[in-house]
């Protein structure tokens, strides 16, 4: 069943509604993980974790879920912003302040982040389209090259 589920979301995935109606649920799906420890979540089975940056303004704490890949003991994520045109703040915040905290099923680790570049960004971009195959779509559809960073234990 999970196996099927996974293929069924990686194909829908593709579609412009799914985007739509995915960045539409994230507050419930924050919600969601926070009450439940990060048992349940709408991106349940796919990988996924909450990153909190610093704000590069306001130097407040700012959360956001997560699709994630792994590349030895780091976690690969992508400032997708679901295609749209614009990079997400997020993205910005860790470029400003690369220290952040990600919080995986209730465990809570202080990592520091990398923006990937050249050969590297090339093998761990492959790395989170095998997690999300969509990420190639949004990437066209944004018309701008996807930021991708490793965040690696402090």
């Amino acid at each position: 069943m999970t196996a099927r589920y996974i293929a069924l979301a990686q194909r829908l995935g593709h579609r412009r509604w799914v985007a739509a109606v995915g960045r539409r649920l994230v507050p419930f799906d924050c919600w969601l993980e926070r009450t439940t420890g990060g048992r349940l979540s709408i991106a349940w089975p796919l990988p996924r974790l909450r990153l909190t940056t610093i704000g590069r303004r306001t130097a407040g704490l700012h959360t956001t879920p997560l699709l994630y890949a792994r590349s030895g003991a780091d976690w690969i994520v992508t400032a997708s912003n679901w295609g749209q045109a614009h990079h997400p703040d997020w993205s910005a915040n860790l470029i400003a302040n690369p220290d952040a905290t990600i919080d995986i099923r209730g465990e809570r680790i202080d990592v520091h982040a990398t923006l990937v570049r050249g050969a590297d960004r090339k093998q761990l971009w492959d790395a989170v389209t095998e997690v999300w195959p969509a990420y190639e779509t949004y990437g066209k559809r944004a018309g701008r090259e996807i930021r991708v960073f490793r965040l690696s234990t402090r």
